[in-house]
């Protein structure tokens, strides 16, 4: 059986927000609402999501600037924007961020329906099972943060090894921006939470090592890069 599509819902206007919801429950979607762009971005980082409807101006973080920080840690996701304004050069700014489409409010919502599933069918989303990743020889499940070596007993990865791994796996083969990794994974890009995030790197170098064809690389001055030869 597919599994639900599941969208992180960013809208600070509460009617309309629970307006969404709802509706796009009835339609079969698995929807989680949150009211401002910071908390959006928290939620995308702890989670798994197919599709992102961001609104335009929220309170902390804007829908723009929540997809480009978005963008650094995952290129594929699709990402529709709402918003009240129709100006060219909001719907262009929007497109660089990285969206997928843009709406203008009021819609119907039988167009949004019809754009999701447009963008849903040209992005080829993969509903038929959950993320699970196959780093060469060593398989990995985000969800359930376990880590199948050639050990007899699968690794239990911690909160923040699983975030990182899952970044590198969304991201592999390129190179992983080192701040938008410390700000999706730590909430803060400073030197103290860079330290840490080095040594979890390790971390996930030791866990991997079995497997000679993968590399996880420092790209001096950018981030890392796993490689998966």
């Amino acid at each position: 059986m597919n599994r639900k599509i599941n969208i992180l819902l960013a809208e600070d206007d509460d009617n309309l927000g629970l307006l969404l919801h709802s509706f796009l429950r009835t339609k079969g979607y698995h929807v989680e609402l949150v009211r401002n762009g910071k908390v959006a971005f928290e939620r995308f980082n702890s989670s798994a999501f197919d599709f992102c409807i961001f609104d335009v101006m929220m309170p902390e973080m804007d829908g723009f600037t929540l997809a480009k920080e978005i963008r650094e840690l995952d290129k594929k996701v699709p990402i529709l924007f709402l918003t009240a304004k129709s100006m060219k050069d909001n719907k262009l700014e929007g497109f660089a961020a990285g969206g997928d489409d843009y709406m203008t409010k009021p819609f119907s919502m039988d167009e949004l329906l019809a754009r999701i599933e447009a963008i849903l069918r040209r992005t080829d989303v993969n509903t038929e099972e959950a993320e699970f990743y196959e780093i060469g020889k060593i398989k990995y499940d985000p969800i359930s943060r376990l880590l199948f070596t050639s050990q007899p007993d699968p690794i239990k990865l911690t909160t923040k090894e699983n975030q990182l791994l899952h970044l590198l796996c969304k991201n592999q083969n390129e190179i992983l921006d080192r701040q938008a990794t410390l700000r999706a994974v730590w909430g803060d890009d400073n030197y103290f939470n860079g330290r840490s995030m080095d040594v979890y790197i390790a971390k996930l170098r030791k866990l991997l090592k079995e497997d000679e064809n993968i590399e996880i690389m420092n790209v001096h001055g950018k981030g890392f890069q796993m490689l998966v030869r």
